[in-house]
């Protein structure tokens, strides 16, 4: 049975921000969003974090202004994700404006696996670089990091994932989530905190006279690669606070005005979606997946060729190699799903507090998805397994709301010594590699420890609403208000509660419910996607309200994600 529940509104932050001239019907959302202030909902760029606040920022600027000046080769390692990918490109442009020998690499992730490795280092060093730049990833790369020190090459960490109990032995680290480290936002991806370090390195370069007139080198206009910022930042799925929706809210500002890479531009333009109303949405589930699905099944240098591409033919042909690849991952994923349920319905899920979930012919690059989807139907944390073809499992574990993925593996690891080979990442979702023989203790481990860490109410899942909207509520204006924010993880956009009388249904596309409802006595059109089953002529339902443009024609739409 789900549980739904009504945010609670901190009445002092409401009254500040009707005190700060912040719309009441906004206010009421925001605060319910822990915003105490309209400073708060200030997106312009003098409100962002200062560089200055990130521990080793200005090591790392001081070592590559002097490498741009002594011409030595730099080297970007990306990983093999959006927030890899949009990393890699802001590297790449901004080091590349600013004077720089740089080049990248992005692992193959069947070959290589996560993280700058021993192996992913001998491969860079074919480059003979001086310098490695890791983006989204190196903090835990402690015997790559090793070895590129062996050969003499000086590396670079730049990575925002949690660090393990050992720190590679970097030239400089740059991490929010290093220890020590005071920045204001612990919740930046790797593509924002390497958008940093450049912020850092311009102006280290413009103090140094680097940009003067005389050397006929401009400096860059690091806004202009906000567009990636704001791509990598949704797509990561990281926090949206205030720091990070202010990156997202210009690069999408920069987006709508047309002024993008011309990358973006032709994703957007394959994904059939109009730059000049972009929002988080088509960053999260139409660019990000596109751009996702090279590194899923192919590798990512496809999706960072895109990134690059400095005209639009050259980029829409790539963005339709990207599309493709996305439409063959859907398949697999679609497949993989079927056989996660069949497979599922043989245990009482009911009285699991975890899922370990494998099957032989899974593909290495859609596990995480298939985890998200099994976690969604079961609200259990799940870790879906793929054999990498030498022995191993590799596994990618999504979460819920209680349950540090991380930390529990970290406890799997010390509780059952000899299990885990290795694993890395965040609180809601993590990656792992175990010997294919060790599956069954693992999935018994794994269940020990999570059911040491959750109890029973944990696993019941919560629908959070901003309450109860009336039809009378339901305007134009407040529509586009809602649609003109930044939503995202962490800061969710609004939903509502509702008693509506169904007037009319049927059934489109097969799988999706087209409904007239009213409320109040007032109809309105309505979507219930994924789920075809008639509904009851009376119903209470969790719903977004959103603008439906079909035609020529717009109206209100509701979108019910939950229906009583």
């Amino acid at each position: 049975m789900v549980e739904i529940v009504t945010r609670s509104r901190d009445a002092g932050a409401y009254a500040a921000l009707i005190a700060g001239q912040v719309d009441p019907r906004m206010a009421r959302l925001f605060s319910a969003r822990g915003v105490t202030s309209a400073h708060e909902l200030d997106y312009g760029m003098t409100s962002l974090l200062p560089p200055a606040q990130l521990a080793h920022i200005d090591a790392a600027a001081c070592l590559l202004a002097d490498a741009i000046v002594a011409k030595k080769k730099l080297l970007i390692v990306a990983d093999y994700d959006a927030d890899g990918a949009t990393a890699c490109a802001v590297g790449m442009r901004a080091l590349r404006a600013m004077g720089a020998v740089v080049d990248y690499v992005v692992p193959d992730r069947f070959k290589y696996g996560y993280g700058l490795t021993p192996e992913i280092v001998a491969l860079a060093a074919e480059k003979n670089p001086d310098i490695i730049i890791t983006v989204d990833n190196g903090i835990a790369s402690v015997d790559g990091v090793a070895e590129a020190n062996r050969r003499g090459i000086q590396v670079v960490v730049t990575d925002h994932h949690l660090p393990g109990d050992a720190l590679p032995d970097a030239t400089v680290i740059v991490n929010p989530n290093q220890r020590g480290d005071n920045f204001g936002s612990k919740n930046l991806a790797g593509v924002g905190v390497i958008f940093y370090v450049m912020l850092a390195l311009r102006a280290l370069l413009r103090d140094r006279g680097h940009f003067s007139d005389s050397s006929k080198m401009p400096a860059p206009n690091l806004a202009d690669l906000l567009d990636l910022v704001a791509l990598g930042t949704v797509a990561d799925v990281v926090w949206l606070d205030h720091n990070n929706r202010i990156l997202v809210e210009q690069g999408l500002a920069r987006i709508r005005a047309g002024r993008m890479s011309a990358g973006i531009r032709a994703i957007l333009q394959v994904g059939g979606r109009d730059y000049r109303k972009v929002s988080t949405y088509d960053m999260g589930f139409v660019v990000g997946p596109r751009l996702n699905a090279a590194g899923r099944l192919e590798d990512m240098s496809l999706g960072i060729a895109c990134l690059l591409a400095n005209n639009d033919a050259t980029a829409l042909n790539l963005a339709a190699k990207l599309d493709e690849l996305n439409r063959e991952r859907r398949a697999i994923e679609s497949d993989m799903k079927d056989e996660a349920l069949i497979s599922l319905a043989e245990i009482d899920v009911g009285l699991r507090f975890s899922l370990s979930i494998f099957e032989p012919n899974w593909h290495q690059g859609v596990v995480g998805i298939l985890a998200s989807r099994i976690r969604e139907k079961y609200h259990r944390p799940v870790i879906a397994f793929a054999s990498d073809g030498d022995g191993n499992l590799k596994g990618s574990g999504r979460s819920i709301q209680g349950l540090h993925m991380r930390d529990a593996l970290d406890l799997v690891t010390k509780r059952y010594p000899g299990i885990v080979t290795k694993f890395g990442g965040h609180a809601m979702a993590a990656g792992l590699t175990i010997p294919q023989t060790a599956l069954a203790d693992f999935a018994s481990a794994f269940e020990a420890v999570v059911r040491n860490l959750l109890s029973p109410t944990d696993l019941k899942e919560r629908i959070e609403t901003d309450g109860l909207l009336r039809a009378n509520e339901l305007t134009f204006d407040f529509v586009q208000l809602l649609e003109s924010q930044i939503w995202g993880q962490g800061f969710a956009a609004p939903s509502f509660t509702g008693e509506f009388k169904v007037v009319e249904q049927h059934v489109v596309g097969e799988k999706h419910l087209k409904l007239k409802l009213s409320l109040d006595g007032t109809v309105f059109e309505a979507m219930r996607f994924g789920s075809p089953d008639a509904l009851n002529t009376s119903i209470g339902a969790v719903f977004r309200p959103s603008i439906n443009e079909f035609r020529g024609n717009t109206t209100l739409q509701l979108m019910l994600d939950h229906t009583i």
